[in-house]
């Protein structure tokens, strides 16, 4: 069930949510609420329930119970998806590809506001840095100038909630600071809620207040101190996992023989 919050500063609210396929559940029991202008981050292994979590906060998933209450409604919601191939054939020009946050999807459809569309889209263009290529074709643009256009399009609908989905993947250090760094200057300017799922934690641990981590089933939430710490994710995975800083920087190693697919978290001091 997908409700809309009133007069509350809650921007996100789960309550009891469970999720599950079959006897497979993916999470159960999980409270969570997420407050105007927090960054949350999303962590675990592929196939803990990460991006099931985006598709129910988008309305594109039912809960298996429990509640999810998103500000604003699904209309005023920002989407950023992973980063994907674009065929180089492809003419939509960059500034109508950031209209379609406008006018051209669920989120943000219908979106009205005092400014003219042009004008909206030029500014949301701006924020990101991407007027030199707005009327260059997507298609010719490189993966970091094309997701830049996505961010922009999550954007330009003015969203009171901000959902990442692996926005860093495929991305260069440069770029995935570049993206890390669009999205927390609009929470912390516009009060946006982000939830930012991603396996590179890294360029984003700085920006980060929370940290919702999954794993089969079980979950954490908290500062990233009280989270990345070998007690925790070691009782998240049930193996041993070492949680060890070096200089500036803190070395998950284990977890990846609990999941093949899970990489090594090369993350930040907080």
């Amino acid at each position: 069930m997908t409700a809309q919050l009133t007069d509350t500063p809650v921007a996100v609210s789960l309550r009891g949510a469970r999720l599950a396929y079959g006897d497979r559940v993916l999470w159960d029991g999980l409270d969570l609420d997420v407050a105007p202008g927090e960054f949350v981050a999303v962590l675990g292994p592929n196939g803990s329930g990460k991006t099931s979590l985006i598709r129910v906060l988008l309305g594109l998933q039912k809960l298996s119970g429990g509640t999810v209450r998103v500000s604003g409604g699904n209309r005023r919601i920002g989407y950023i998806p992973q980063q994907r191939a674009v065929d180089d054939t492809l003419t939509l020009r960059g500034r109508d590809l950031v209209g379609l946050g406008l006018d051209g999807h669920n989120w943000g459809l219908g979106v009205r506001g005092r400014r003219p569309r042009r004008e909206r889209v030029d500014a949301a263009l701006a924020a990101v840095g991407a007027t030199r290529y707005a009327d260059e074709p997507v298609g010719l643009l490189s993966g970091g100038e094309q997701q830049r256009l996505r961010v922009a399009q999550a954007l330009v609908g003015d969203p009171e909630v901000l959902l990442c989905d692996e926005p860093l993947l495929s991305l260069d250090l440069h770029h995935q600071r570049v993206v890390s760094d669009l999205i927390d200057a609009r929470r912390r300017t516009a009060r946006t809620a982000v939830l930012f799922v991603t396996h590179e934690i890294n360029p984003i641990l700085p920006l980060v207040d929370r940290v919702l981590y999954l794993v089969e089933g079980r979950f954490r939430i908290g500062t990233p101190a009280e989270v990345m710490t070998s007690r925790t994710l070691s009782e998240l995975y049930g193996t041993n996992v070492e949680v060890v800083r070096v200089r500036d920087q803190i070395h998950v190693v284990g977890a990846q023989h609990v999941c093949e697919d899970e990489p090594h978290h090369v993350v930040a001091e907080s």
